[in-house]
C-alpha cells in the first residue's frame, strides 16, 4: 500500500516564511509518496498538479479574493474528474493495485461528496486545498494503471482542464495587476473628489470634452497598457504616441494635467497620471448621464513612449477580423469590442477618419464610388458636411442628435447602418455582435448595458498595467521624472 503524508495547515504569515514552509512540505510530501506497482500517471493528476501550483502563486501574493475563487474552480474540476472515473466504458480505469478503495476517508465510488470544501474567510486562516487533505492525496495524486481506452478520455478530460487552465492564467493576470478601487483610502482618500470637482467645472463649460477623455484613457490602454505612455511628450530622440498619426486629434492634454496637478497639490507624489486619467473616463461618461462604476486604482506611470507603437490601436477602418484580433491581443473579446464601441455615442470625428466611404471608396473615382453599406441617406447627409475627401479640419458628431449624452441611440443608428466608421458597420457583420446591438437599438435594456459598459471598461482599464515599484508617479503627466 502507498504511503501518503498528512497535510498539514498553515497559519498566514509573511511571503518569506510561506515560501520556506510550502516548499519544505512540498518535498516532504514527495519523498514520502511511494510509488508502487505504477506504470501510467493519470493525466488529470498532472493537471491538477499543475493547477493548483498556480493558485499557489495567488496566495503567495496575497490576492485572497481571486485565490478564493480559483481554489473553488479548481475544487470543482478535481470532483468532476474523481465523478468521471466513476463512469461505465473508456473512461472507467483498471482497479488501482496500490490503494485500498477508500483510503484516506474519501467519498465512496459513485457518491458525490455532500460536503463542499470549507470556504473561512482567508484572513483568518489559509488552508492549502491546492495539496489536498489526505484523501485529495489519495485520489488526486493517485497513481495507477490506465487501460488504452481510459488514455483516450483522461486526454479528453485534460483539454477541459485546459479551459480551466486558461482561466486561472486570466485570473492570475488580474491578480498581478494588484489593483484596489480602494488603493488610495489611506495615502489620498481625497483623490476621487479632487478629480471629480475638477471634472464637473470643466464639462460645464466644455461638455464635448468628455468623448476626447474617453478616447484619450482607451488609447492609452491599447499601447503598452494603461501607464499613460499617451500623455508624454516627444523628445529630442524619440517621436512619443502623442504625435503618430492615430493620436494627432486626441485633446484634452492641456486639462489632464490641470487635473494632475491639483491632485499633487492634494496628495504629492502619490497618484499615477494613468489613474486620474482612468478616473477623468469614468468621470465624463458619467457626467454624460452614462454609468458609474468603481475605478480600480494602483496603475503605475510608464517611462517610455513610441509613436510606431500606435499600430496596435483598432482603426475607424478595421473590419471585424482586424478589430477582434486587436482586441484578443489585450485579452478582450468580442462583447468587449461590440460594447466599447458605443463610447462613440459621445464626442466628435475628423471628417478623414471615415471620408474614404464618402468619395473613391474602391479606387474608380467617381461620384457613385461610395460605401454601399452605408445608408445612402446619411452618407448624402456626411458629404453634405464633408464635401472632400482633403477636409482635415470639420467636425461631426458620432452620434447624431445626442453626441453629448451618454445613451444608447448610437446602437439604434449602428442598427440602420449610421454608423460613422467601418468599425460600426463591422458589428453588424458578425452574428454575436450584431445581436448584440441589434438588442439595445431600441434602447429597452438600459440598465442591462450600463452594468456591461462599466465591466468592459474595468477590464479594459486593467490591460499591462504598472503596478508595485515598476514605473513611477510622474509629477507632470507630459514629463518622466
Amino acid at each position: 500500500m502507498a504511503r501518503r503524508g498528512t497535510v498539514s495547515t498553515l497559519r498566514f504569515a509573511p511571503d518569506p516564511l510561506l515560501v520556506l514552509c510550502t516548499l519544505f512540505r512540498f518535498t516532504w510530501l514527495r519523498s514520502n509518496t511511494v510509488q508502487a506497482d505504477v506504470q501510467v500517471l493519470r493525466p488529470w493528476a498532472i493537471v491538477i498538479v499543475v493547477l493548483r501550483f498556480g493558485v499557489w502563486l495567488l496566495l503567495l501574493q496575497q490576492q485572497q479574493s481571486v485565490y478564493g475563487a480559483a481554489t473553488r474552480a479548481l475544487y470543482l474540476l478535481q470532483q468532476r474528474f474523481r465523478r468521471q472515473e466513476q463512469l461505465p466504458g473508456p473512461c472507467k480505469p483498471q482497479a488501482r493495485a496500490s490503494l485500498p478503495p477508500h483510503a484516506g476517508g474519501g467519498p465512496r465510488p459513485g457518491a458525490i461528496n455532500p460536503r463542499p470544501v470549507s470556504w473561512q474567510p482567508i484572513q483568518q486562516q489559509h488552508t492549502l486545498p491546492f495539496f489536498g487533505s489526505s484523501s485529495s492525496s489519495a485520489s488526486g495524486l493517485a497513481l495507477g494503471r490506465a487501460s488504452s481506452g481510459s488514455s483516450f478520455c483522461c486526454a479528453e478530460m485534460a483539454s477541459r482542464a485546459a479551459v480551466l487552465a486558461l482561466l486561472l492564467a486570466a485570473l492570475a493576470a488580474a491578480a498581478a495587476a494588484q489593483l484596489d478601487v480602494k488603493f488610495y483610502s489611506q495615502s489620498c482618500p481625497s483623490v476621487e473628489d479632487v478629480v471629480r470637482k475638477e471634472m464637473v467645472r470643466a464639462l460645464a463649460a466644455a461638455p464635448s470634452l468628455a468623448g476626447p477623455l474617453l478616447r484619450m484613457h482607451f488609447h492609452d490602454c491599447f499601447v503598452r497598457g494603461c501607464d499613460g505612455s499617451v500623455l508624454l511628450d516627444s523628445t529630442a530622440g524619440n517621436t512619443a504616441e502623442k504625435d503618430a498619426k492615430p493620436n494627432l486629434t486626441l485633446r484634452g492634454f492641456g486639462f489632464i494635467e490641470r487635473v494632475k496637478a491639483a491632485v499633487e497639490k492634494a496628495c504629492p507624489d502619490t497618484v499615477s497620471c494613468a489613474d486620474v486619467l482612468a478616473l477623468m473616463a469614468r468621470d465624463a461618461v458619467w457626467l454624460s448621464k452614462g454609468p458609474f462604476w468603481a475605478v480600480p486604482l494602483g496603475r503605475r506611470d510608464g517611462r517610455v513612449s513610441i509613436s510606431n507603437e500606435t499600430d496596435q490601436l483598432p482603426p475607424p477602418s478595421g473590419n471585424f477580423t482586424e478589430l477582434t484580433q486587436l482586441f484578443a491581443a489585450k485579452n478582450l473579446d468580442a462583447k468587449d469590442l461590440v460594447v466599447l464601441s458605443a463610447g462613440h455615442t459621445i464626442g466628435t470625428s475628423h471628417c478623414f477618419s471615415f471620408s474614404d466611404r464618402l468619395y473613391n471608396f474602391t479606387g474608380m473615382d467617381n461620384a457613385r464610388d461610395t460605401d454601399p453599406t452605408l445608408d445612402p441617406l446619411y452618407m448624402a447627409r456626411l458629404r453634405a458636411k464633408c464635401p472632400s475627401l482633403d477636409d482635415n479640419t470639420t467636425l461631426v458628431e458620432m452620434d447624431p442628435g445626442s453626441f453629448k449624452t451618454f445613451d444608447l441611440s448610437y446602437y439604434g443608428h449602428v442598427a440602420k447602418r449610421r454608423g460613422l466608421f467601418h468599425s460600426d458597420g463591422a458589428l453588424l457583420t458578425d452574428p454575436f455582435t450584431r445581436a448584440y446591438v441589434l438588442r439595445h437599438a431600441g434602447g429597452a435594456y438600459r440598465e442591462e448595458f450600463f452594468a456591461d459598459f462599466a465591466a468592459s471598461m474595468v477590464k479594459m482599464g486593467s490591460v499591462e498595467v504598472l503596478t508595485g515599484t515598476q514605473g513611477e508617479i510622474r509629477k507632470k503627466c507630459s514629463v518622466v521624472n
